[in-house]
């Protein structure tokens, strides 16, 4: 059975910053992207990062470009977020998504077939 399992949420003051992890286990995703999405209240889930299988290529949402870095270390089956720089506008409930094949012009929420049950962000003063 395939699991993911994010770590990492908290509240963090504006300008702050938090780390997100995600481990996977049941599988590895050697051949296939990892990513990251995020579901603020009221809103439909959005993409924020992905990286591919080999980590040359990674991919941001325009509103945090600059401030996340994503990252996967493939021996452990681990990929983690890094925000810096937190908005209030970032607070919302981050997915993990694994076993990404893009197949249009940007990432899509369906273009991951495993997600985990999610890790909330808050960015408040």
């Amino acid at each position: 059975q395939v699991r993911l399992v994010e770590s990492g949420g908290g509240l963090v003051q504006p300008g702050g910053s938090l780390r997100l992890a995600c481990a996977a286990s049941g599988r590895t995703f050697d051949t296939s992207a990892m990513g990251w999405f995020r579901q603020a209240p009221g809103k439909e889930r959005e993409f924020v990062a992905a990286i591919n299988w080999n980590s040359m290529i990674t991919s941001y949402a325009d509103s945090v470009k600059g401030r996340f870095t994503i990252s996967r270390d493939k021996p452990k089956n681990t990929v983690a977020l890094q925000m810096n720089s937190l908005k209030p506008e970032d607070t919302a409930i981050y997915y993990c998504a694994a076993d990404g094949v893009k197949r249009g012009y940007y990432w899509a929420a369906s273009d991951f077939d495993f997600w985990g049950q999610g890790t909330q962000v808050t960015v408040s003063s």
